[in-house]
């Protein structure tokens, strides 16, 4: 916990260049900051601008519930109901900051030292979030279950769950995954949800579901399976990508005594989220804005993002390149792997920072990237790259990065 994560020692050196007085342009396709897209940023300040005007003492001038305010407690019970048909009531809805800061209290909540030993945090298929990795107090407390690959038509490829690896693992307080996933897109299949279901349920611990690019906002995922409603199924939510990254501002949905242990951890901690964005965010949710900036802005934004940089990619890299994309249901990033033995995902790193690009190292994306042979040699001959950026920024950045392999293939 107290070490950073690969991803947040590259900020550093997106802050160096910040300063870079070269003159020359940096272009940026690491950040996992969603685009600013006029549509969304429009219709958050508007509604900002609403809950100022009507409520700003109210919301700013005094402490609230630990829970999350009443009036954004019970539109999440409202939308979620009507959507899904759930039954659920307030008592099943924590508000915290972001969906990373949910995991990170569930993590601190259910595993650790128990009263039959060390409980450790499951990822039960790697690469999943960087963040992921620093969530556990305890050195050793985290383990990724190793994936299967399956090669597709074409450049795709996609990664399977191994089920078995994950029931065989010992000591497991709490399972955790992100769909779609970030670096990948790939969203939970219902065959692969049922089985991790089952074995939380076996194992009588929480399997924490991180939708911060899923269904029911962003919704960057096509065919995604709908959020379940389970014993042992915690739902974490956010509203950072969906146009307020820098608010912080998510929500859990779960059963009660796994919410009251988790509000309890926010009680003790600090006090309650920020109201006045919970404000916010409740008239999003009551007004249907959010699902107006989902259906017409934010998922064809990111649609049409991903057609593009595949397009470029296959475009523009070297056709002697074995080269293969994952196959996707959404999100917003391509997961990119350069399968030969010369290449090296942080030597591309700094080849691509010398064209003054940035992309994302994929061995950061695993927990152990070391761990078995073919993750010595997968994990380190992956990069990520986002899709946030303008096409523009995509474009140019993705015919630097086939410039760079060039030049890796000719010095090997």
């Amino acid at each position: 916990m107290s070490a950073l994560s690969g991803i947040r020692s590259i900020m550093e050196d997106i802050a160096l260049a910040a300063t870079d007085t070269s003159g020359d342009t940096w272009l940026n396709l690491s950040p996992g900051n969603p685009a600013a897209i006029p549509q969304v940023t429009d219709t958050w300040r508007r509604l900002y601008e609403e809950a100022v005007a009507s409520g700003f003492a109210e919301f700013s001038g005094r402490y609230g519930p630990s829970r999350g305010s009443d009036v954004l407690v019970d539109a999440i019970v409202r939308y979620f109901n009507a959507r899904y048909g759930w039954g659920i009531g307030p008592q099943n809805v924590l508000v915290g900051a972001g969906c990373q800061m949910l995991a990170f209290m569930a993590t601190t909540v259910f595993t650790g030292p128990g009263d039959d030993g060390p409980r450790r945090l499951v990822l039960p298929s790697v690469p999943d979030y960087t963040g992921y990795q620093g969530l556990s107090l305890d050195a050793g407390g985290i383990v990724g279950v190793e994936p299967g690959v399956e090669f597709q038509d074409g450049r795709f490829f996609r990664y399977t769950f191994d089920l078995e690896a994950v029931r065989a693992q010992s000591s497991v307080g709490m399972m955790l995954l992100s769909s779609p996933g970030n670096p990948t897109g790939r969203t939970l299949l219902r065959d692969d949800l049922s089985g991790l279901m089952e074995i939380a349920e076996e194992r009588d611990i929480p399997l924490v579901l991180d939708h911060a690019y899923g269904d029911p906002f962003p919704g960057v995922a096509q065919g995604a399976v709908d959020p379940p409603l389970h014993p042992n199924v915690i739902n974490c939510f956010t509203f950072s990508k969906a146009g307020l990254p820098g608010e912080r501002l998510g929500f859990a949905i779960g059963p009660r005594d796994a919410i009251d242990a988790m509000l309890s951890f926010t009680a003790n901690s600090h006090l309650h989220a920020p109201q006045l964005i919970q404000a916010t965010a409740a008239l999003a949710l009551n007004t249907g804005a959010i699902d107006t900036l989902t259906t017409e802005a934010i998922r064809p934004y990111y649609r049409d993002k991903r057609r593009t940089a595949e397009k470029l990619l296959h475009d523009l890299l070297p056709d002697a390149l074995d080269w293969r994309l994952h196959s996707t249901d959404g999100g917003m990033f391509c997961w990119l792997w350069i399968d030969h033995a010369w290449f090296s995902d942080l030597v591309l790193y700094e080849a691509l920072k010398r064209k003054k690009v940035f992309v994302v190292p994929g061995r950061h994306f695993f927990v152990e990237p070391f761990a078995s042979p073919f993750l010595a040699e997968h994990a380190t001959r992956c990069v990520r790259l986002s899709l946030s950026p303008d096409e523009t920024v995509i474009a140019e950045g993705i015919a630097r990065l086939a410039e760079a392999l060039e030049e890796m293939r000719g010095a090997k």
